[in-house]
């Protein structure tokens, strides 16, 4: 794995304005710091005049002043297990300009931040924990590159665990099933007569996660206890029933 560094992540303004949220519950935070970090899986060393060109292409965005870095460091990256929407977009680039050897290049920012150690405390303010991953030190990114072989399916055993059964698998899997949607699965696969695999949790999961809003603006609701008469979806037909002029998509 190469490490290449990039150029500061953070704008003045973004710098300013996350070291205030940092301030809210670390008011000892004097300082922060954000710069990219380039990592690059191949599948051989790279030879002088391909790295060169590698790092031209990772020469990007407006141009900022380097700091020498202080302070305690925080590396945030993509999601291990996940590959980034930029990782797939940078190693096509790559591959594009003759780069044969770069297996997948993926980008992580590192945060220095002085005033305070409580790593655990600030990191929640520097990165989204349903897509990023948190690592102390830049050897570890080397996880962002591991290959692991599929694991066999399973199934969850609702038929003899029971409701606790799914709500463990819930947990484990990190499926985010909601109450209601728990029990419509447990009642459904009783009434089939066999337990769930995980595939088929896992792809009702992310159904209902990529789709939430249209159950939700579907959904019935009430407002200071009196129920209305149109869903937020019906709301959206009946104004564009009444006034259309000029619309080109609702």
């Amino acid at each position: 794995m190469l490490k290449l560094s990039g150029a500061p992540a953070l704008s003045a303004f973004r710098r300013e304005k996350l070291l205030a949220k940092i301030q809210t519950t670390h008011p000892e935070v004097t300082s922060v710091y954000g710069e990219f970090v380039h990592f690059a899986e191949t599948n051989r060393d790279l030879a002088e005049q391909e790295r060169s060109v590698l790092e031209r292409i990772l020469r990007y965005g407006p141009k900022a002043n380097t700091e020498q870095p202080a302070g305690q460091m925080i590396l945030v990256v993509p999601r291990i297990g996940t590959i980034s929407p930029w990782s797939s977009k940078a190693t096509d680039i790559a591959k594009n300009c003759g780069l044969e050897a770069i297996q997948r290049l993926e980008r992580g920012v590192a945060y220095w931040v002085e005033g305070s150690d409580d790593v655990e405390g600030i990191k929640a303010h520097l990165f989204d924990r349903m897509v990023e991953t948190v690592l102390s030190d830049f050897d570890q990114a080397q996880s962002l590159f591991s290959h692991a072989e599929p694991a066999p399916m399973s199934q969850v055993d609702i038929l003899e665990g029971g409701r606790e059964a799914l709500v463990q698998a819930n947990r484990e899997l990190g499926l985010a099933l909601a109450e209601d949607e728990i029990d419509y699965l447990v009642e459904n696969y009783i009434k089939l007569g066999r337990n769930p695999n995980d595939i088929e949790l896992m792809m009702f999961a992310q159904a209902n996660s990529e789709h939430c809003r249209h159950k939700i603006f579907n959904a019935s609701w009430d407002i200071d206890g009196e129920a209305q008469d149109k869903s937020l979806f019906a709301m959206i037909k009946n104004t564009y029933e009444h006034h259309s002029e000029n619309i080109l998509s609702a």
